[in-house]
């Protein structure tokens, strides 16, 4: 299918609003440029209604167009990380720190191309709200949004999402029925033991060397307590104990992350984790305490949308570039918190370039602007195939 013509029109406009995002990067909750742009642009477009302050900085644009009763959510995610960019091109971050490493500034400006096309031409029957979510990056700006009613007062039939993939070759698209991405947990073990000086070691308990052994005695939560189909990862990330080389501290922190892609292996790791952890550090005469957080469940698309997004993309790409069946993905998406609530689909829209690509969270990674039009396309066929006038 060729991409309709307004869409192509709108390419270096686009561009330019995308460059301009990631040139200004902001942190989560703290996206008032952003949302400032973003409510600004919903309301230029004409007829819709611009809703600020969900999740804090969230923005939502509703678009009512003639008396349909159905509805749909299409969201993307406006934060940036706290990186320190380092590429040289013109539009780099003027951030020292901070810079958009995931796409989200691609993600914003495509869902805005949208809203702006759906807004001209009109051509649906229903309601589609626009979401722009803050803080996808780990400080729950999905569930913030949930949290001030976002579906009780925004309600939507189904809620599609999509995020780029630097690794999948430039528009083509990976859309998968049921679990998709893993879900994500962190960890801190704080250990307590006895401290004393270096060469007298048995007059204390040492907390690093407890801490050594529980950061190996955690891989056996993958290799001897989950079933081998399940795809299950404990990752120990930070070590953290001590301040001089002749004493034996009285504290040490161990922390990472865990990964799995159901609730049910989530919660055996988390129990696998606080027992052995007691256990090792009972055996050493140390004290332990486990701090578990659940960020994200698991990312599961619901079948009938997965199949209707699908669709969606096999018209605007052909069939041999969507792939239906795609590798599970470790990585973790805040939107599984919505999907949790509101049937829907999170899609993946490839981002390559060719040139030496670079991998999401990367200080050199920057959106590849040749697939705006094609997410604006994306976002606006959901809207006019499912709320079709026909």
């Amino acid at each position: 299918m060729k991409l309709p013509e307004p869409i192509v029109r709108m390419h270096d406009e686009l561009t330019a609003w995308r460059r301009d995002f990631h040139a200004h990067p902001e942190l989560g909750f703290e996206e008032t440029r952003t949302s400032d742009l973003v409510a600004e642009r919903l309301a230029a477009f004409g007829g819709i209604e611009v809703h600020r302050g969900l999740g804090k900085t969230g923005v939502i644009g509703t678009l009512r167009v003639g008396s349909g009763s159905g509805t749909v959510g299409l969201r993307a995610d406006m934060d940036a990380l706290p990186i320190a960019e380092e590429n040289e091109f013109g539009h780099r971050s003027a951030s020292a720190g901070k810079m958009h490493a995931c796409g989200h500034d691609g993600h914003t400006t495509m869902l805005l191309g949208a809203a702006r096309h759906l807004a001209q031409t009109r051509s649906f029957d229903g309601t589609v709200h626009f979401i722009f979510q803050p803080a996808e990056e780990g400080r729950g700006g999905a569930g913030a949004m949930l949290a001030d009613g976002l579906f009780e007062k925004f309600p939507c039939d189904a809620v599609f999402g999509m995020h780029n993939m630097p690794t999948l070759e430039a528009n083509r698209f990976a859309v998968r029925a049921g679990p998709m991405m893993a879900g994500g947990a962190f960890f801190d073990i704080r250990i307590t033991g006895k401290g004393a000086h270096a060469a007298r070691p048995e007059a204390g308990i040492d907390p690093v060397m407890v801490a050594s052994h529980i950061s190996i005695a955690l891989q056996t939560i993958v290799a001897r307590n989950t079933p081998p189909i399940e795809s299950v990862v404990v990752s120990v990330t930070k070590i953290a104990g001590g301040d001089a080389y002749n004493v034996i501290p009285q504290s040490a922190l161990l922390a990472g992350t865990v990964r799995a892609f159901s609730n049910e292996m989530m919660a055996l790791a988390e129990a696998s984790m606080r027992r052995i952890v007691a256990g090792v550090a009972d055996a050493f005469g140390a004290q332990a305490e486990v701090d578990f957080r659940v960020l994200f469940p698991p990312t599961v698309n619901d079948p009938a949308q997965a199949d209707f997004a699908a669709q969606v993309c096999t018209e605007l790409v052909g069939a041999d570039k969507v792939d239906r069946n795609p590798p599970l993905i470790m990585g973790s998406e805040d939107f599984s918190l919505m999907l949790q609530r509101v049937p829907g689909c999170f899609v993946n829209l490839g981002n390559q370039r060719g040139d030496g690509e670079f991998e999401l969270h990367h200080p050199r990674y920057d959106f590849n602007d040749e697939i705006l039009p094609m997410g604006v396309a994306f976002f606006t066929r959901l809207v006019e195939t499912r709320l079709s006038r026909a």
